[in-house]
């Protein structure tokens, strides 16, 4: 085995940020390349002040609502570390993409806001990471605001997320009084007082509680308060193991505000030491390791039009094992053609730059022009299928209607690429043929209707639709009368999806339990993904 390629491997950490919207996430993650100085001044989200731009939202929609719609990826080099970081979008309407942005990572830091602490989305997301027992650091930000105690978040984070969390650093004093961080995890202090949010916070830094000047600095009061809270965390939760949390049995946390760069720094440089390189990952025949010299990746994540005046797609592909080369051959796994590629991207944000060759742990951005749809493998030559990238049951459904008839053919092009995308899904009626989109979030319809309107020229008008879910069908023998009995009574609520897989799109949670009732020997089933 060649060294260097097992010393990239290990150089590599692949994160996800997950977050309810409006916690911070995507000023942390610029903060995160600030460090790693990939950009010189972050271009906060919400200040009026600098006209930037976050540099992870690029789509129109994005700025003109300051959320972040598209996962974005961001890669940087810290401390000899490459760091692959995905964006996720935090609004529950494009939670999705984030189910499936999970899929591709190896561990998760988890953004919670202060003041209104854990969030019903947030613990969605957790239960997620929890499940496939994904490594998490929980990051508590904007301490600069007045919000909960310490220990009051503590234990929500315990409570609500069932997390069993050890705090890596501590806060001395909250909102006007916050006067700096303890850090657990190297046993020092810093007391802020930069005010520039735009670079990066001079900070005054304290080997220990003896430290002199400290006292001076921050106050009796605030130095006993300090010197309790810190007794108490030693007495109360469990010391930092890092076999525990690789297990995804220990959550640590860590405290700061990313627009004032307050702790972001302490974050990342345990992070790097403690989160984990390329894990395994296993697919329909084996478990794949990293270090396997022959090379296998798979899509997340299509996204269309990154550049509005060239009608081009990126798949975003995970690598999992072995080098990605680029102008090498390698297998589609659905299609069982061979594909090569003149031109993987590596990303920093939109910018993208051609590289040579790409390691278990990257993220690469291939040209697209129909060929892959999210979940596809991508392999020197073994016929093997990554699991875990499923569709779930839409909760929104509309007709589509052309609204304007000359267009039909842009509008059909349009709908087919959104939706291997994975914006939205499809069905179209058994009975008369007509479309049906559904989506997991309401806003989807409005990204749907403006990225017709302004990628594909094509104007689109929605109906709406009394649907309560959409199941795909599976049932052992089809001759089975009962089952032709189900389709002939309800064929008008039959469709089938992009894949061709038979689709019951159910009126109501109660038709839905009659017909599961009614029907025994056939399962519905809420992701598509199902063997």
């Amino acid at each position: 085995m060649d060294m260097e390629f097992l010393e990239e491997i290990q150089r590599r950490r692949t994160f996800g940020i997950i977050s309810h919207p409006d916690a911070g996430k995507t000023t942390l993650t610029e903060k995160l390349l600030l460090y790693g100085g990939a950009i010189q001044e972050a271009g906060a989200v919400k200040s009026n002040k600098i006209k930037k731009g976050a540099t992870s939202d690029f789509m129109e929609i994005e700025r003109q609502r300051g959320i972040s719609v598209a996962t974005s990826v961001l890669a940087f080099n810290y401390q000899n570390k490459k760091i692959n970081i995905l964006d996720t979008p935090g609004h529950k309407d494009f939670a999705e993409d984030t189910f499936r942005t999970l899929t591709a990572v190896d561990s998760v830091i988890v953004v919670i806001d202060v003041a209104k602490g854990v969030e019903e989305q947030t613990e969605k997301l957790v239960e997620v990471c929890r499940m496939r027992k994904i490594p998490m650091i929980v990051f508590i930000n904007k301490l600069d605001r007045e919000g909960k105690d310490a220990f009051d978040l503590l234990d929500e984070v315990e409570t609500k997320l069932g997390l069993r969390v050890t705090p890596l650093s501590f806060p001395i004093g909250m909102g006007y009084n916050f006067k700096g961080i303890y850090n657990l995890w190297k046993k020092n202090i810093q007391i802020f007082e930069s005010t520039d949010k735009q670079k990066i916070a001079k900070t005054i830094a304290y080997d220990s509680l003896e430290s002199k000047g400290l006292k001076d600095s921050i106050g009796d009061e605030v130095m006993s308060e300090l010197t309790e809270s810190l007794e108490l965390v030693g007495g109360v939760y469990p010391t930092f193991d890092q076999k525990e949390y690789l297990e995804g049995n220990l959550q640590p946390v860590f405290f700061g505000s990313a627009l004032n760069n307050f702790g972001v720094q302490e974050l990342l440089d345990c992070f790097i030491q403690i989160a984990p390189a390329p894990l395994p990952k296993s697919t329909d025949k084996r478990v794949i390791q990293p270090d396997e010299s022959a090379f296998s990746g798979f899509v997340f994540k299509i996204h269309a039009n990154m550049d509005p005046n060239h009608r081009d797609r990126l798949a975003f592909i995970k690598i999992v094992s072995g080098t990605f080369k680029r102008n090498t051959p390698y297998l589609h796994v659905r299609h069982k053609k061979k594909l090569k590629f003149s031109s993987p991207n590596a990303f920093f944000a939109e910018k993208k730059e051609v590289v040579e060759e790409s390691f278990p742990g990257d993220i690469v951005g291939l040209h697209d022009t129909g060929n892959f749809k999210i979940g596809d493998t991508l392999t020197s030559g073994e016929e093997i299928h990554y699991k875990g990238v499923p569709s779930f049951s839409p909760e929104h459904f509309r007709f589509i209607n052309n609204a304007d008839p000359m267009k039909a053919k842009q509008l059909n092009k349009g709908i087919d690429q959104l939706m291997d995308e994975g914006l939205a899904q499809l069905f179209t009626l058994n009975l008369n043929g007509r479309k049906v989109i559904g989506t997991v979030g309401a806003l989807q319809f409005e990204v749907i209707q403006y990225r017709l309107e302004h990628e594909y020229t094509a104007k689109c008008s929605f109906e709406k639709l009394n649907v309560h879910k959409a199941c795909w069908i599976s049932i052992e023998d089809e001759e089975n009368d009962n089952y032709r009995d189900f389709l002939k009574v309800k064929q008008k609520f039959l469709a089938k999806d992009k894949q061709g897989q038979l689709v019951f799109l159910a009126d109501s949670a109660f038709s839905l339990q009659m017909t599961q009732q009614k029907y025994p020997e056939i399962t519905f089933h809420f992701t598509s993904e199902f063997d």
